[in-house]
Parts: C-alpha cells; structure tokens; sequence
C-alpha cells in the first residue's frame, strides 16, 4: 500500500483523529456499530443484540452520539439510532485487514521457528 506523504497534521487535528481512535476503542461500541450497520435500531433492539443491559448500551450510545457516529429520530415513543459516519466501517475493515495480514506474518515465522526444532 502506497501512501502520499501528507502534511503534518495540526494539533487541533491530532486531537479529533485521537477522540476518534479513543471512542472505537470500546468493543462494545463496536457491538454497537456492528448491530446498527444492518439499519436503524431502538435501544431495547440493541441490548438483545449485543447481550448488554439498557443503561450500559445507553451509556455507549450517548458517546457515541457526541462523538458523531451515530444519530437518533423520535418515533412515537422510541427513539431509533443509526450510523451518521459509515466511514467507521471502513476504519474497522482496515484494521481487521492489518491485523489479519500481522496474523499471517507471525503465523510464518511460528512455523519456521518451530520447524527448525522439528529435526531436533
């Protein structure tokens, strides 16, 4: 993967890329984000879908909100939430693809390693 080399980034900048990184670095709120991806959800529908309790989906959902993954509409007396920022998907599959090529890289030098005891 090439890359273009960027300006550096200011430190208002690095921040929001920082608070971003900080706010998916919850597995919950990955759940979350996983369970919204299909479409809108109340919070109810969450907390069947991902197995947590209602204040602690509230609590996520909330962070979430502020940070501006998501976004939420009354209807009647639900409110449904739903991705605002799909880019978020696209920064899970990068790093599940990063990790998943170190994954393979380690799996190599694992066998070489223990291949080289083999004979032993």
């Amino acid at each position: 993967m090439t890359t273009k080399k960027k300006l550096p980034l200011s430190d208002s900048a690095l921040e929001m890329v920082a608070q971003r990184f900080r706010l998916l670095g919850e597995p919950q709120r990955l759940r979350i984000l996983q369970a919204l991806e299909a479409g809108e959800l109340s919070v109810g529908a969450l907390c069947a879908r991902t197995g947590a309790t209602q204040p602690n989906v509230s609590k996520h959902l909330a962070a979430l909100f502020d940070g501006g993954l998501i976004e939420r509409r009354r209807d009647g007396n639900n409110v449904l939430y739903a991705i605002a920022d799909p880019v978020v998907f696209l920064l899970c599959e990068l790093v599940c693809r990063s990790k998943s090529k170190q994954g393979a890289r380690q799996a190599v030098v694992m066998r070489k390693a223990t291949g080289s005891f083999a004979g032993k």
